[in-house]
C-alpha cells in the first residue's frame, strides 16, 4: 500500500483551533461555562499555556460561542434539508443522520443541555443568539410537514417535545445507565432508540387519525 505523502498527513489532522473546541466541547458538557477554566481547557488540548489559546479566540466567551455553533450548524442543515428531501415520504427520514452524528458527538446533547439552564444566566445573549436558528428553522419544518392537526399556537410545545425525544435521551445517558443497568449506547440500544424515534415522529406529524366515535 502506497505511503501518503506529508501534505495528505497533514491534511487529515486535526487543526489547533479544532483540538481547542473539542477540549472545550467537553469541559463545558461537563461542568459548564462558569465552571471551567481557560487553563483547563488549554492543558487538556496539549497547549504550553492559555495564553496560545488567545491565539485562536478572543476570549471565552468566543470560544464557548465557537463550540456551540460548531455542534449546532450541521444540525440546523439537517433539519432544513429534511423540508425537501423525504426519502420514504415519512416523516422522520432524517433521524437516522441525526443519530447517527449525535452519537459521533456524545458531549453535544448536554452541552446543549447546560446551554439552556445554567449558561443562560451567564450569557444569554449569547446562548439565545446561536440557539435562536434551530428553533426557527425547527418550527418551519413543522408548520410544513405536520399532517396531524396541529394548530399554529402549538407548534412551540411540539418542537420542544420532539427536541426532548431525540435529544433527551442522549444528554440523560448516565442517568439511564445508572437506573437500567444497560448501555444506552449500545449496538441494540441504539438500534430500539431509532425505531422509537421514527414511530414516535410518525404518530405525532403523520395524517391525522379519525377520533373514536366521530
Amino acid at each position: 500500500m502506497p505511503r501518503r505523502s506529508a501534505p495528505a498527513r497533514r491534511r487529515a489532522e486535526p487543526s489547533t483551533r479544532d483540538v481547542i473546541i473539542e477540549a472545550a466541547e467537553r469541559r463545558f458538557a461537563e461542568r459548564g461555562f462558569a465552571g471551567v477554566s481557560v487553563r483547563e481547557i488549554a492543558a487538556d488540548a496539549g497547549l504550553k499555556n492559555q495564553a496560545s489559546l488567545y491565539h485562536h479566540f478572543r476570549d471565552k466567551r468566543a470560544l464557548y460561542e465557537a463550540v456551540l455553533s460548531r455542534g449546532l450548524e450541521p444540525i440546523i442543515a439537517m433539519v432544513a434539508a429534511s423540508r425537501t428531501a423525504t426519502p420514504s415520504g415519512e416523516p422522520g427520514d432524517f433521524v437516522e443522520h441525526l443519530v447517527d452524528y449525535l452519537i459521533a458527538h456524545p458531549h453535544l446533547p448536554r452541552l446543549i443541555q447546560r446551554a439552556s439552564l445554567e449558561d443562560r444566566r451567564n450569557l444569554p445573549t449569547s446562548v439565545a443568539r446561536v440557539l435562536r436558528p434551530l428553533y426557527s428553522e425547527g418550527v418551519r419544518v413543522l408548520a410544513d410537514s405536520s399532517d396531524a392537526g396541529w394548530e399554529a399556537g402549538d407548534l412551540l410545545h411540539l418542537g420542544a417535545g420532539l427536541y426532548l425525544l431525540i435529544f433527551g435521551y442522549f444528554a440523560s445517558a448516565p442517568l439511564i445507565e445508572a437506573v437500567t443497568g444497560r448501555d444506552p449506547f449500545s449496538a441494540a440500544a441504539l438500534t430500539r432508540q431509532r425505531r422509537f424515534l421514527r414511530l414516535a415522529l410518525q404518530r405525532m406529524l403523520g395524517p391525522e387519525q379519525p377520533r373514536r366515535g366521530a
